[in-house]
């Protein structure tokens, strides 16, 4: 079965989930991902990929949390703020992981 993370009022998680069909979706607010989710989409993705630089929630943190991130400091973000991640991250059942939507050509 399809797992669609994300924030129910967020643009991008409303688009996949309404082109995904039938799917099981996670609140971001309510449940919060994991270290080892986290550990095992970045594994999946990369860091880079899974971290949400454009969104208020980055622009908001202190200088020093924006300086100098790698993969432990990102990690350590994301599990602190689960808005930093970007939206939606979709596991489709057989241990493959996307996130956020495809780009158009």
């Amino acid at each position: 079965m399809i797992t669609v993370h994300g924030i129910p009022n967020c643009d991008s998680v409303k688009k996949a989930r309404a082109a995904l069909g039938e799917h099981r979706f996670r609140d971001f607010k309510k449940e919060p991902p994991t270290a080892g989710e986290l550990e095992r989409w970045a594994d999946a993705v990369g860091w880079e990929a899974l971290l949400n630089r454009r969104g208020t929630t980055f622009r908001g943190l202190a200088e020093s949390d924006k300086a100098g991130i790698d993969r432990a400091k990102a990690l350590a973000l994301m599990l602190a703020h689960p808005s930093l991640i970007k939206r939606p991250v979709v596991e489709d059942g057989s241990g493959g992981v996307t996130v956020g939507l495809p780009q158009k050509p």
